[in-house]
């Protein structure tokens, strides 16, 4: 469900008490996250249990699995996941009641009142770049406030409230979430066009990006990886209209030219090098910023390695765009060394999936097998003429190598059967997919 923003976005402080629904997700838990260690009175709901809600109970939120009308309590305010749909009788309920009700741009607007804000966008990287600086500005003792789309794996959890001034932010282009956030800096790792479904055009998605920067505060700047052509360019526009831009490249790798990070990839040494810019930016030391990103470790779900069994290695990943799956593939392919590298992706949305399917098995091609599941509908409804047959139809591989395993429950036993020793597994996908190397390595050992 797509909520319209409000003219005024009120301070977290003054929003009373927030019932979040869809709150074990990614975006909304790590907004809850920030409130509750804010001392503001959290509730909310899922789907399903998981961990994230767990964590949130320890920390005080009141948490229900399943939605009803009367899990929105004494509530002051509605936040709204883009994942629940009009029909949601919690979101049925704070219309009824006329309460406050907001998508999850502006419930995060709100708690960045009053920070010194930095927001990560882009196509691909957003993630890793934002944990990155988020580890580099800990090093440099600035004690950031975050929210990341994914868990760091230092810490475990996906946002914090720091004491510092600075909030660094993974800002969403999807639903246009990141034209509400008016930041100091930012940085944009990549323009390359997606969420078309939202969009409409290419062009759109790439103008979106224009206005984006045009948000940023008059003072501040904007740093861009120069090796992705739409980046390029949006760095030339808005230098030209007077903006202070920083290019970085991972062909100029610079003071980052001798720091073993993480995980092989030219993609994720331009995030890296993209972190380190805003960090100087802001006024930290290079030398400090630099400690912190040889430091990382890695954030759940980005190249993630999951464990070793019959020795094969198995590693997941989010990637569901195809320039995605060319990097993590390029990564995976240096991890493997001369073992062979062995894919499952679950392609993420039945709109994306018809539009770049034939691109997604194309950039499939770069391993030696392929497993291609059946379409993840996330927000969407199934589309008989969309399945995951498209992608694997289009992997440039000899058909024995490529097989198409709609049936989910048969994807690891699938891996499983055309792994050997000594090659690394990757499953790659944005939906339920990162739960078959677990099963792969119990079928493996």
């Amino acid at each position: 469900m797509k909520l319209p923003v409000p003219d005024e976005i009120l301070p977290a402080d003054r929003l009373g008490r927030v019932h979040f629904v869809g709150i074990g997700g990614a975006g909304l838990s790590g907004i809850a996250r920030i409130m509750l260690t804010r001392g503001i009175a959290v509730s909310g709901s899922d789907g399903v249990d998981s961990p994230a809600l767990a964590a949130l109970r320890a920390l005080g939120a009141t948490v229900h699995v399943g939605h009803a009308a009367e899990h929105v309590g004494d509530a002051d305010t509605l936040v709204v996941s883009t994942a629940v749909r009009e029909d949601n009788p919690e979101y049925a309920e704070a219309v009824r009641r006329g309460l406050r009700v907001l998508p999850r741009s502006a419930a995060l607007a709100a708690v960045m009142a009053g920070r010194r804000v930095v927001a990560v966008a882009g196509t691909h990287g957003k993630t890793t770049t934002t944990s990155l600086l988020t580890v580099a500005l800990q090093a440099a003792g600035a004690d950031p406030t975050y929210a990341i789309g994914g868990d760091l794996a230092a810490t475990g959890v996906n946002a914090a409230e720091g004491s510092g001034p600075v909030f660094v932010a993974e800002a969403d282009e999807s639903d246009g979430a990141f034209l509400h956030y008016a930041p100091y800096a930012a940085i944009v790792t990549n323009v390359d066009a997606d969420h078309l479904d939202h969009w409409g055009t290419e062009e759109a998605y790439r103008r979106a990006f224009d206005d984006f920067v045009d948000t940023l505060d008059p003072d501040g700047f904007l740093v861009c990886c120069v090796d992705d052509a739409g980046a390029g360019a949006l760095a030339d526009r808005h230098e030209a209209r007077g903006r202070r831009v920083v290019r970085v490249s991972a062909a100029a790798p610079g003071a980052l030219a001798d720091v073993e990070l993480w995980s092989p990839g030219e993609h994720y040494l331009a995030d890296a090098l993209a972190a380190l810019a805003a960090g100087v930016g802001l006024g930290y030391e290079a030398a400090d910023l630099v400690r912190g990103i040889a430091s990382y470790t890695g954030t759940k779900r980005r190249m993630e390695l999951k464990g070793e069994a019959g020795g094969v290695r198995v590693y997941d990943s989010y990637a569901h765009h195809p320039t995605e799956i060319a990097g993590d593939l390029q990564a995976a392919r240096a991890l493997a060394g001369a073992g062979r590298v062995v894919v499952a992706f679950q392609p993420h949305l039945v709109s994306r999936t018809r539009i770049f399917g034939a691109q997604m098995g194309a950039a499939l091609g770069a391993a030696d097998e392929v497993v291609v599941l059946d379409v993840y509908l996330a927000r969407e409804d199934a589309d008989p003429s969309v399945t995951g047959a498209l992608v694997a139809d289009a992997v440039p591989l000899p058909a024995d190598r490529v097989a198409f395993v709609p049936a989910f429950d048969d994807a690891a036993a699938a891996l499983a059967a055309r792994a050997r020793p000594g090659d690394l597994v990757l499953t790659l996908g944005a939906g339920t997919v990162t739960e078959v190397g677990p099963r792969v390595l119990e079928l493996l050992g």
